[in-house]
C-alpha cells in the first residue's frame, strides 16, 4: 500500500549480507550486542568501514568490561558467518587487516543521557524519527520492500546451503510495483545483481529468474509481462569489499521502508538504544503498527522529535493519508498522552527490552530489514484493545 492513490508504480531494493555496507552494520551491531551482554547500560556508538582487505572500527563505547570484548574477533566471526573465505577474492575473514580507533564516550554527551531517576533520561541526541505500517501485506509492510527482501534473503539460503554453488555473498534486488488507488496490483519488474564465480551469464539468469518466480509467484501479483534483470551488467565476479567499500549506515531505506514510509535521516546499526535514532525509531513503529492492526487506519505514518538530554519528546505528529475511521487529532491525543504508548527514551527502552535482547539480537535485525520480520519486540501487537477502548471503539474480533 503506498501513499500515493494515483496509478503508479512503485520501487524499493534491499541488499544482502554480504554487501559491503551490510558488512559493516553486522560488525557494528554484533560489537553492541556483545556490549550489552556485559553491560544493560552500556553507551555505544560504533562505526565500521570495509575495503579490500580491511576492516577498520571506530566510534564511542563505555561498556563495564571492555576490556573482556575483543572486536577484532567479533569482526571476523561475522565475516566468516557471512561467507567470505577465500583470500584470493581480496577479503576474507582469516586474513583482513584491521584497525580499531574506538574510545569513550564524550561525558559532555553522557552527562544529557544518564539520570538519577531514569525516567528522565534524555534522548541521546536531537533528530525525528518515524514509524509506519499498512495492511499493503500481511507483515503490515510496504509491498515492495517487503518483496526485495524475501528475495535476497532466499538467495542467501540457498547459497548457504549450496543448493546453488556458484553464488558469492555479495547481492541487491529491486523490485516495482504497480499500484492502484494505493494498493499493490502487479509486479512489473524484478532486479537481481549477485556476486557469482566466474560461470557463463546465461546459467546464472536462468537459475535465479526460476528462484525470483518461485518467491515472488507466492504473491499473487506476477505476470507474464513481469521483467526481470539479472546481472545486467553480465558480469558480477568481483565484489563484496574488494569491488566496493563499505560503512556502517548507508542503507537506511533499505533498513526502514523503502522509501514508502518516511525517514528522519538518523542509522539504526552500532548505536545503543539510548539513541533515539533507533530506539524511537522502532517504538515508533511498534506504535503505528498497533495502530493499523487495531483497524484504526489502514496505514499509519508517526513523526517523532527530541532535543539531546530532554526525555519529553519536542512533537508526535499522525499521518493516516485519509485512512482513519477516527480523526488523526484523537490518535496523536492517544500517544502524546503516555497511557498506551510512552515515547520517553528510558520508558521505550524498558517497553520493548532493548538493553536485554531475549530470543534476537541486535545483529540478527539488521539484514533484510529492521521491520516486517518475527521475533522482534517492536512488531508485536499487543496494544490492540487498548487503543480501541481509547478510540471508543468495540473490542476487535
Amino acid at each position: 500500500m503506498s501513499k500515493l492513490h494515483t496509478r503508479h508504480i512503485y520501487t524499493s531494493e534491499s541488499v544482502s549480507e554480504g554487501h559491503p555496507d551490510k558488512v559493516c552494520d553486522q560488525i557494528s551491531d554484533a560489537i553492541l550486542d556483545a556490549c550489552l551482554e556485559l553491560d544493560k547500560h552500556a553507551h555505544v556508538g560504533c562505526e565500521t568501514a570495509v575495503g579490500p582487505n580491511l576492516v577498520v572500527n571506530l566510534g564511542e563505547i563505555t561498556c563495564k568490561n571492555w576490556d573482556k570484548i575483543n572486536p577484532q574477533a567479533i569482526a571476523r566471526q561475522v565475516v566468516k558467518d557471512i561467507g567470505y573465505d577465500d583470500p584470493c577474492e581480496g577479503f576474507s575473514w582469516d586474513t583482513f587487516n584491521y584497525l580499531c580507533a574506538i574510545h569513550g564516550q564524550s561525558p559532555d554527551i553522557e552527562q544529557g543521557v544518564d539520570r538519577d531517576r531514569p525516567e528522565n533520561q534524555g534522548a541521546g541526541d536531537q533528530g525525528m524519527m518515524f514509524g509506519y505500517a499498512s495492511y499493503a501485506t500481511p507483515q503490515m509492510m510496504p509491498a515492495p520492500i517487503y518483496f526485495a527482501h524475501i528475495l535476497l534473503e532466499e538467495l542467501t539460503r540457498l547459497r548457504k546451503e549450496k543448493v546453488i554453488e556458484y553464488l558469492r555473498p555479495d547481492s541487491k534486488s529491486q523490485v516495482s510495483v504497480l499500484h492502484e488507488d494505493g494498493k499493490a496490483v502487479k509486479i512489473t519488474t524484478v532486479v537481481i545483481s549477485h556476486q557469482t564465480c566466474d560461470v557463463p551469464l546465461k546459467r546464472i539468469r536462468k537459475d535465479l529468474i526460476e528462484v525470483a518466480r518461485d518467491v515472488l509467484g507466492k504473491t499473487g501479483m506476477l505476470t507474464n509481462k513481469t521483467e526481470f534483470f539479472i546481472n545486467p551488467t553480465g558480469r558480477f565476479v568481483i565484489g563484496g569489499p574488494m569491488g566496493d567499500s563499505g560503512v556502517t549506515g548507508r542503507k537506511i531505506i533499505v533498513d526502514s521502508y523503502g522509501g514508502v514510509g518516511s525517514h528522519g535521516g538518523g542509522a539504526f546499526s552500532g548505536k545503543d538504544p539510548s539513541k533515539v535514532d533507533r530506539s524511537a525509531a522502532y517504538y515508533a513503529r511498534y506504535a503505528a503498527k498497533n495502530i493499523v492492526a487495531a483497524r484504526l487506519a489502514d496505514k499509519c505514518e508517526i513523526q517523532i522529535a527530541y532535543a539531546i538530554g530532554v526525555a519529553k519528546p519536542l512533537s508526535i505528529n499522525v499521518s493516516t493519508y485519509g485512512t482513519s475511521v477516527i480523526p488523526e487529532t484523537k490518535i496523536e491525543k492517544i500517544l502524546t498522552d503516555g497511557k498506551i504508548f510512552d515515547f520517553r527514551p528510558a520508558m521505550m527502552i524498558k517497553d520493548l527490552g532493548l538493553t536485554t535482547p531475549k530470543g534476537w539480537s541486535y545483529r540478527k535485525s539488521c539484514n533484510y530489514g529492521h521491520f516486517g520480520r518475527k521475533g522482534f519486540p517492536w512488531e508485536k501487537t499487543d496494544r490492540v484493545d487498548a487503543l480501541r477502548d481509547a478510540a471508543g471503539l468495540k473490542p476487535k474480533k
